[in-house]
């Protein structure tokens, strides 16, 4: 009994330093990604325009941070030892470069809040596809979800947004931001399905494996777009850090948030599941909406707060209808 207490104490640490990690991490990105969205830079009052730029920049760390790790802990699934080779992610990488470009560029249009909330609905792109092309059927509570989430997403865009957030943002413009961030999803689903096609067919393709792909190809193709002519963006966002070094900060301190809530993702995925995953990932959204409603000086109305706990109750319903999916195989072994 004292053994199994002790493990129990030691898994609920684990637990909280990873809840902790992915917090930490991701809401003090959102932090940074906002300010390099909206504030205005040194003397002259510049904004970064090249949030495109972000991505490459997160891609290089990134890169070399599962390299790095690669080498530390790996036991070589992913060179030679029946893991992905490194050409496979060619066609996840063209959509993982896309997709969190366009999601990055809608801050320009929509306020950080907003954003987060549409990036939130990922389930109904899902669910239509499903619907339409592979005639998939769901049941009412899944329904119910995805009603709450684009119900709230829907009522929280048609909602006016205050002047003060307005005033923040580069080129307000709701239905371009909006769509940007839709577009991002659609991009997100065929990432993300063509990783698991992997998975299935490399099965010793390690979390590692995966991010060092991923961003080996981002980093190629970010740097043809920015770099493959003249007078690229990428010339101009580096000449932009030189003049304004506080940027380059933000830009640098950007990019190591994402690589260390990436090791405490793999991290929780590992040790406690998916589902575990996808719970303290949707309790940081909401987190992140809060810091940036009250920190970063973005007000919400009483309405669009409704908005907020709506497309959450959903989410959480949702995270409810997936932990009992999993509680009834479990029921079944045990025996009688």
């Amino acid at each position: 009994m004292e053994a199994r207490g002790g493990n129990s104490f030691r898994r609920f640490l684990v637990l909280a330093f990873c809840v902790a990690g992915i917090w930490s991490a991701y809401i003090y990105q959102g932090v940074l990604q906002e300010t390099l969205s909206t504030k205005r830079f040194g003397a002259d009052g510049k904004r970064f325009e090249h949030l495109a730029f972000l991505n490459l920049a997160q891609s290089v760390v990134c890169f070399i941070w599962s390299y790095i790790m690669l080498k530390i802990w790996s036991t070589g699934g992913g060179r030679g030892g029946g893991g992905a080779p490194w050409w496979s992610y060619w066609s996840p990488g063209i959509t993982n470069t896309i997709g969190p470009a366009m999601g990055i560029e809608a801050l320009k249009y929509i306020s950080y809040p907003a954003q987060v909330l549409a990036k939130s609905s990922k389930m109904i792109p899902v669910m239509f596809m499903g619907c339409l092309v592979y005639g998939v059927s769901y049941t009412v509570p899944e329904y119910l979800c995805t009603f709450l989430v684009a119900g709230g997403v829907s009522s929280f865009a048609l909602l006016k947004t205050s002047s003060k957030t307005i005033n923040k943002l580069a080129h307000p413009n709701a239905p371009i931001g909006y769509g940007l961030c839709f577009l991002n999803l659609a991009f997100d689903g065929f990432t993300n399905a063509t990783q698991d096609s992997l998975k299935v067919r490399y099965p010793k393709t390690s979390a590692w494996d995966i991010m060092m792909g991923m961003n080996l190809w981002g980093t190629i193709y970010n740097l043809i777009y920015m770099f493959g002519w003249p007078h690229g963006i990428g010339y101009e966002a580096i000449e932009f850090c030189k003049q304004h070094p506080e940027a380059a900060w933000d830009i640098l301190l950007y990019c190591l948030c994402g690589a260390v809530g990436q090791n405490f993702i793999f991290l929780t995925i590992s040790r406690f599941g998916s589902l575990a995953n996808t719970t303290i990932t949707t309790t940081r959204k909401f987190v992140s909406i809060v810091v940036s409603s009250l920190l970063s000086g973005n007000p919400l109305s009483a309405k669009q707060w409704g908005c907020v706990a709506m497309v959450f109750s959903g989410l959480s319903y949702q995270i409810y209808l997936k932990w009992r999916k999993l509680q009834k195989p479990q029921k079944k072994r045990k025996p009688m």
